[in-house]
């Protein structure tokens, strides 16, 4: 009878001791239905490091491959994100003979339609974006490296015309006023100032006029006094290089012309957007000197 109960006794063990080696222990919720992996709990009981599912090892003892749906660590920041932006070789508000270089290159290929003025404004900018447009370059509107070194391959080295042309516009027939003496010639028709010495055109420029709210007078007048900095006491704005003749209203090289061309007005000044060619004609001018303004 003893033997018959130790034998019962080693059945029953070796039973358990099968059932426990397949896994088979109840699942977190109890009900009892085997998972095939061990629980949270069983793993902490057995002694085995608490392993998630997925560092387990499969059953044929290799590790398992990683899920599809499991996130895969990026590395910090993109190749794009850490790569700097080119540097920008010429850009809005510079004022160089580079800039007019430029624009005599882009003028070539039909981008810019205006004489070169060395300032960089909103013009140059657009025809900028034109050309990168055209090359397939990024379209900033800016110039760098790459942008400069494309235009010098398509483009040829500027002559001294293409650099400083005497006038985007063309000049119309003088006033009659402007045959003798040295005087401004300004003419409202063609939009140009032409510096004219005993009826020979020295030098011309474009030029911009007054809105119909401030008007730029016209008629024959003189320039009274000349100031190479200033800045208007009553809009607080550059004018550099100013001509003055007539009661406030002066001939000076105006920014937001050389940026803007004709999109804006003065406020009764007769603007200039060529800084170095203005630059010259007021080392030239002398007070006294007449100034025409007609139509």
């Amino acid at each position: 009878m003893k033997r018959s109960s130790a034998v019962i006794r080693r059945v029953v063990l070796a039973a358990a001791a099968v059932a426990l080696a397949a896994g088979c222990t109840p699942d977190a919720s109890g009900t009892g239905t085997g998972t095939g992996t061990p629980s949270a709990s069983a793993s902490a009981s057995s002694g085995t490091p608490g392993a998630s599912p997925t560092d387990s090892p499969t059953s044929d003892g290799k590790p398992p491959s990683p899920s599809a749906s499991a996130p895969t660590e990026s590395p910090s920041g993109s190749p794009s994100a850490g790569t700097p932006a080119p540097k920008a070789l010429l850009g809005d508000g510079d004022e160089n003979e580079q800039v007019r270089e430029l624009q005599a290159r882009l003028r070539q290929l039909d981008f810019f339609d205006r004489a070169p003025t060395g300032f960089y404004g909103t013009m140059t900018a657009g025809a900028v974006k034109k050309f990168q447009s055209h090359r397939g370059l990024p379209e900033t509107g800016t110039v760098d490296e790459t942008t400069w070194q494309r235009l010098l391959s398509v483009s040829r080295k500027p002559t001294a015309d293409e650099l400083k042309p005497a006038t985007t516009n063309k000049l119309d027939t003088p006033d009659p006023r402007c045959m003798t003496g040295r005087v401004l010639c300004i003419s409202k028709e063609s939009r140009t100032l032409a510096w004219m010495i005993d009826g020979r055109v020295v030098s011309s420029m474009d030029v911009r006029f007054g809105s119909e709210n401030t008007p730029t007078r016209e008629g024959l007048f003189k320039v009274e006094w000349k100031a190479r900095d200033w800045t208007s006491t009553i809009y607080h704005t550059p004018m550099p290089f100013a001509m003055f003749f007539s009661r406030g209203q002066a001939v000076h090289f105006s920014a937001d012309f050389a940026a803007r061309g004709y999109a804006g007005a003065s406020h009764g000044c007769v603007n200039v957007r060529d800084k170095v060619k203005l630059s010259a004609l007021f080392d030239e001018v002398k007070v006294g000197d007449k100034v025409v303004v007609h139509w």
